[in-house]
């Protein structure tokens, strides 16, 4: 029976044609395995999962090991992007069994959702002994095996709140943080640690803010180095631009060839952010391509933005990407095939296999024309050949990070159509991802109010239909991120206001009760245990993102209560700043804003007169950690945005006004005298 064909998640699509009898993650597949009397196999991956395609090539796609499958258990499979919530907790089993994690994760458990036995990828032959092995212990040591499931959950559950409680980190506290950081850095190849290594987009962050606030040289130099030798490398695609998920070895030279969207919106945001501290052009390139790329490769129809493309094409990894010189002449021409595969560092030997190169830009080219013809002809080329597959369900969380950085690069960088792109994501998840007073309420129009009673919203959305799980915390708080960037950018107030509902719903449904928050609702499916993850990974914790989310939005609004819970919830930075900084970037970026204030710029003025936009576009080159920016018409009453009340022209003339928690300085009129106002401000 295929009961996957009318799933949202291109991932489960995948498998619905499988000979193993799939179940989605539901009631109904619990009530089987009970009825049935039998363990549950439950198998969490993601569609652009490399080892996720091996393991489905050779064991759910063998009828022999779906006979047995079938025969010996309820199998449940469960898209780790669409839950994440049931990912985590049954990773937190995994590690506590194995030591170690990752995708495909494979457990097994009790028809009540007790794990007894975890690991993550099996070749064939092992997983049938596996099978076999782990039928005899139900059939045979049922008590036991209840038993080991049971302890597995008390001792999970026996946690406390994580890392709730306590202050938000001080100045000599993010001082040691980076000192942390330098200590594991790699000052030859860039990067923090050894292979693999993982784009640390959130750990430079906070370091590039912490140089702005403080100056110090050696924080904005391994910012620096690590953004330069990433771009440089092959885990930067020096063609279509857009970054691999993270190289295999440490010098950056060979990726593992997926691409996601989060990896993608932190890093355009981080490298726009490293352009306007340094003015460093290899940043503002690397910004604009990323944007360019994730609009190009992964905008849907309906203009969000798709999950990620896959690493694999035609079964093969990285066969999409990689060169050889032969390949290079071929395309090029004798001569300058030559100069790429000189410039892009492939050779006859090849970095990667089977004598491929995987492109890398270690300097900048001397002729740029002839470098930008050739890679033009290259990519056209590329073009031709089978693409990656692309996960095209839109994420809330992740399109939230992008909103973000498509909005700031193109204030940035003037391009209006990125600003454009940023609104259609935004409307889109309002439209369809969305519920609630925010979304029920003038939607897009500037018209709406409604924070008080919150706005709920679902993760994920493929085709302009809503999928049916429930968002979590990071949904809500990377969202409301990147509606008060996109307001920043665009004056509209409705995006506070939907920003504010939506972290109404977040104070209302998902704090612990000790000033952290939970990763899920309060009303959210129970599981044998409520996850809780403050620590920043590939992408900003949940607790960590709401914290940031919160402290702008009440830079914007004036509340008290809004600030004081940022502060509350900055307490995990605080301890994972003393050893752990790089599980705390975002967390540490965050307590750089509060520590910075942070700075509130209102700009007032016709949105058709240059002076204004001249304003505008200096407050969004201030540098100062987490600058909240608004700008408006001096003829309101009342403002939609309480920072704008009270703020008028001075003589005639727009004015920008530079404040800390409402207390502002005089207002200036000239662009010259606000970029002077806004310089040491950090």
């Amino acid at each position: 029976m295929n009961r996957l064909k009318d799933a949202t998640s291109p991932y489960l699509l995948q498998h619905a044609d499988n000979p193993v009898e799939w179940w989605p993650w539901s009631d109904e597949a619990f009530a089987e395995a009970k009825r049935r009397d039998v363990p549950i196999m439950l198998s969490v991956g993601y569609a652009a999962c490399h080892w996720c395609h091996v393991m489905a090539h050779e064991s759910f796609e063998d009828p022999g090991t779906a006979e047995i499958l079938n025969r010996l258990f309820v199998n449940v499979k469960v898209d780790r992007e669409e839950r994440p919530d049931v990912d985590a907790i049954y990773m937190e089993a995994t590690q506590a069994m194995t030591g170690q994690g990752g995708w495909p994760m494979t457990v097994f458990m009790t028809p009540d959702g007790h794990p007894f036995y975890c690991g993550t990828y099996f070749p064939t032959a092992q997983f049938h002994s596996l099978l076999h092995g782990v039928t005899q212990a139900w059939n045979e040591r049922r008590d036991d095996v209840m038993e080991q499931g049971q302890q597995i959950e008390r001792a999970l559950t026996s946690r406390g709140p994580s890392l709730s409680g306590g202050e938000a980190p001080t100045s000599e506290q993010l001082d040691h943080a980076a000192g942390v950081l330098r200590q594991s850095y790699d000052a030859q190849r860039g990067g923090f640690g050894g292979a693999p290594k993982f784009p640390p987009s959130m750990a430079l962050e906070f370091l590039l803010r912490h140089a702005a606030r403080t100056g110090d040289g050696g924080s904005l130099e391994m910012a620096g180095h690590t953004l330069e030798a990433m771009a440089r490398g092959g885990m930067y695609d020096q063609l279509g631009g857009g970054f691999a998920r993270y190289s295999v070895d440490d010098a950056w030279v060979v990726p593992h060839f997926e691409k996601m969207l989060y990896d993608n919106a932190l890093l355009a945001r981080v490298y726009a952010h490293w352009w306007r501290l340094t003015g460093a052009p290899i940043a503002k390139r690397i910004a604009l391509e990323t944007c360019d790329w994730m609009l190009r490769d992964l905008r849907t129809a309906e203009g969000g933005l798709a999950s990620a493309l896959d690493a694999d094409s035609e079964g093969v990894e990285g066969k999409y990407y990689v060169w050889t010189p032969a390949r290079l002449r071929e395309v090029l021409g004798e001569q300058d095939g030559a100069e790429a595969a000189r410039l892009f560092g492939v050779t006859e030997a090849g970095t990667f296999e089977a004598g491929a190169s995987v492109l890398q830009l270690r300097a900048d080219p001397q002729d740029s024309q002839r470098h930008e013809s050739m890679r033009a002809a290259l990519l056209t080329a590329r073009a031709e050949r089978v693409p990656p597959a692309r996960d095209d369900k839109v994420v809330a969380a992740w399109n939230g990070l992008a909103i973000a950085a498509l909005a700031e690069s193109g204030a940035l960088f003037d391009r209006p159509d990125l600003v454009a792109a940023a609104a259609d994501v935004a409307r889109l998840i309002e439209n369809v991802h969305m519920s609630g007073a925010a979304a029920d309420d003038g939607a897009g129009t500037g018209e709406g109010t409604g924070a008080a009673s919150g706005a709920r919203l679902v993760r994920t959305s493929r085709q302009g239909t809503a999928g049916g799980n429930a968002g979590v915390l990071e949904d809500y708080a990377d969202m409301a991120e990147g509606l008060l960037v996109l307001h920043g950018v665009t004056g509209d107030p409705h995006w506070v206001e939907v920003a504010g509902a939506l972290l109404e719903t977040v104070l209302q449904r998902f704090g612990d009760g000790a000033g952290g928050f939970f990763d899920t609702a309060d009303d959210a499916e129970a599981l044998f245990r409520r996850p809780q993850d403050p620590t920043d990974n590939v992408t900003p914790s949940g607790q960590s993102a709401t914290a940031g989310a919160l402290l702008s939005y009440a830079a914007l609004t004036g509340s008290g209560r809004h600030r004081e819970a940022a502060r509350r919830a900055l307490a995990p930075a605080s301890m994972l700043a003393e050893r752990h900084a790089r599980f705390a970037g975002w967390g540490l970026a965050v307590a750089e804003a509060h520590l910075c204030g942070p700075v509130e710029i209102a700009v007032v003025g016709g949105a058709d007169d240059e002076r204004t936009r001249a304003l505008h576009r200096t407050a969004l080159m201030a540098s100062a950690p987490g600058a909240v920016v608004t700008v408006g018409r001096p003829d309101a009453d009342r403002p939609a945005v309480p920072l704008l009340e009270g703020r008028g022209l001075v003589d005639g003339a727009p004015a920008a006004y530079v404040c800390r928690d409402f207390a502002c300085r005089l207002p200036v009129t000239r662009p010259e005298e606000l970029a002077a106002e806004l310089q040491g401000l950090g």
